[in-house]
């Protein structure tokens, strides 16, 4: 066996739930990262400050992991947004973003923006003190093939928004395609991505070839090969534009099991195991690092982490994560479909 050090990653886009998910699942992204933006499309959503900071402190109570983790809280974007509430939480330290969901694009966003120019004016706060937006890049026209909806949601929306507000920093998260990498990869400094191990590792062959296997099921889809490539190969590069967001998105075995399945896959207890591998895989383990634990804090303007986060490579490939239970059922861990030789040891 052999050791890989790298600085304590981050999570730029989780999941945590709330209950008694929340308490089940924690500890699978406490026990590897420092910090995550932690989603804020909760039933009821997390759309103002006082939301926020009371969700941080249900995080906190449920952390037991012991190893600093940092949740960072976000506000759900809505047509009633006020933009006074965004700019006090965040000046306060308890707003770290503002997610933009499309309506109807994903689990629980129905109460996401219909019109972009209701919100125009939190956009233009934002932008001025500097805010994050957070962007689920996804059209819902039905009339758009599901495979399309990420490459025309940036030609419709994100290219006139980009014009609107040049100097509002942007994360489009979880690309899935060729054209949102080239379009990140080709814009400005205020604009970034995140990109999940899943769409890393898998395509739309997953959950169809073979049979439906609701478990790699989640939104945005992933899509052809092509692109699945397209990310890894942007990933690869030494841009700082592009870093870590699991979207590790849990749902109960029965809610995913079903005539019409939740969207989501639980990937944090296999994340920096399945990273790692790619990186040594394609001979850029050395790029790992950077990938989770720089370009994410660099973009955000926050502090580099000081621990190190062990990984340990063992001689045979190492199973896949245990489903986790909770009091509302078993969630099952994300199977990456390849040997796994990689671990976390810990945080040190």
């Amino acid at each position: 066996m052999k050791t890989h050090r790298i600085i304590c990653p981050d999570d730029w886009h989780l999941h945590l739930r709330d209950g008694a998910v929340l308490r089940a699942v924690i500890n699978a992204s406490a026990s590897w990262c420092k910090r995550a933006i932690i989603m804020p499309n909760l039933v009821p959503p997390v759309t103002s400050a006082s939301d926020a900071k009371a969700y941080r402190q249900r995080i906190k109570a449920a952390d037991a992991s012991g190893t600093g983790f940092t949740p960072l809280m976000v506000l759900y974007l809505t047509e009633q947004t006020d933009p006074q509430d965004v700019v006090t939480g965040f000046q306060a330290g308890i707003v770290s973003a503002v997610k933009l969901y499309p309506a109807g694009a994903t689990t629980n966003s129905a109460s996401g923006v219909r019109d972009m120019r209701a919100v125009w004016p939190v956009l233009e706060a934002m932008q001025t003190h500097n805010i994050p937006l957070l962007i689920h890049g996804e059209v819902t026209d039905p009339e758009i093939d599901i495979f399309d909806r990420e490459a025309v949601f940036i030609d419709r929306v994100l290219i006139a928004l980009r014009a609107q507000f040049p100097e509002l920093k942007i994360v489009l998260e979880h690309i899935t395609s060729s054209e949102a990498a080239a379009y990140v990869l080709e814009a400005g400094k205020f604009q970034a991505a995140t990109v999940t191990p899943h769409h890393l590792l898998i395509n739309r062959n997953a959950y169809l070839a073979g049979g439906i296997r609701p478990h790699y099921y989640c939104l945005p889809v992933a899509k052809r090969e092509t692109h699945r490539q397209a990310l890894v190969k942007a990933v690869m590069q030494d841009s700082g534009k592009l870093f870590l967001g699991t979207d590790s998105a849990p749902h109960i075995d029965s809610a995913k099991l079903q005539a019409c399945g939740c969207a989501g896959i639980f990937n944090a207890p296999n994340t920096m195991a399945c990273l790692a591998q790619l990186f040594e895989n394609h001979h850029h383990l050395d790029r790992l690092e950077a990938f989770c634990s720089i370009y994410g804090p660099q973009f955000y303007g926050l502090e580099i982490n000081t621990d190190k986060l062990v990984l340990t490579r063992h001689d045979t490939p190492q199973p896949v994560p245990d489903p986790v239970d909770t009091d509302e059922g078993q969630v099952t861990a994300f199977d990456p479909q390849m040997d796994i030789y990689w671990s976390v040891a810990g945080i040190e």
